[in-house]
């Protein structure tokens, strides 16, 4: 199996719009380390038979497919409705054109809800050939459902967001926990014996109260004992150097392009 992500970046990305002179605040992220530059969470789960699920729809989908050389997407699944995670969705249409095909949406009835209130048009039926928009076809799901897409089997586990709840993901040995500041035991469960971890740690010493930090992450790993941990939904708190020079064997910081093979 082979994950990419897309983008490691928190809801404004890295650089954040502004600075001094225009060009972007960096926060405490040098901007002459490349790997510091996020766009927004988003992943590709792609598995033996080279079908890809796409996890979330980020502002900069369309750069991502590019600069990852993404040649087709085969489902979709939102994590949840936060305008960061689902605003890419027009261009699914150009995905559309590749696969020649409506593809599943895979959420919670209310992320379905906000996203078709807010794309209305995304979610009518398809009048073939052609695609002008986007046309997902929601398929409902709930956290502890397992679905077989993309020729994957994707366990889903709940977990809090701060006011709103998202899905985090367990396929085979891989883990994925986007937009998360508590896991209760549940989540914990679906997460044992995890071998690859990507996990948001959106900035380090200081509580946040929607995003994990890093001592929540760093606990959470103790308990977990994944072999591989990888930060992602990272603010402009989280430099690249002082994550090489500093995080704990077995964690490590994500960064816009990476190829996790699991």
């Amino acid at each position: 199996m082979k994950v990419t992500i897309l983008g490691c970046g928190g809801s404004a990305g890295v650089p954040m719009i502004g600075g001094a002179d225009g060009s972007g605040d960096w926060g405490d992220c040098d901007p002459k380390e490349p790997r510091n530059r996020r766009s927004r969470s988003s992943i590709v789960v792609e598995g033996t038979d080279n079908k890809r699920l796409l996890v979330d729809a980020s502002p900069d989908l369309r750069n991502q497919i590019i600069d990852c050389r993404i040649t087709g997407i085969d489902a979709v699944l939102f994590t949840h409705a936060h305008a960061d995670h689902i605003s890419g969705i027009d261009d699914i249409r150009i995905l559309n054109r590749i696969a020649n095909r409506p593809l599943e949406a895979f959420a919670t009835p209310r992320t379905l809800e906000e996203i078709s209130r807010r794309f209305a048009y995304a979610f009518k039926p398809w009048d073939p050939p052609h695609f002008f928009r986007p046309v997902l076809v929601g398929a409902p799901v709930e956290p502890g459902d397992t679905l077989e897409t993309a020729g994957l089997t994707v366990q889903l586990f709940n977990q809090n967001h701060g006011r709103i709840d998202t899905l985090g993901l367990r396929i085979g040995a891989f883990g994925y926990s986007t937009d998360v500041v508590r896991l209760d035991e549940p989540a914990m469960a679906a997460l044992a014996g995890v071998d690859t971890w990507v996990v948001d740690c959106f900035l380090r010493g200081e509580a946040h109260w929607t995003h994990a930090n890093l001592n929540y992450v760093l606990a959470w790993v103790d308990r977990l004992r994944p072999r591989r941990t990888v930060l992602t939904h990272m603010g402009t708190g989280m430099d690249w150097g002082w994550m090489a020079a500093n995080l704990p064997a077995g964690v490590e910081a994500a960064y816009d392009g990476m190829v996790l093979t699991v």
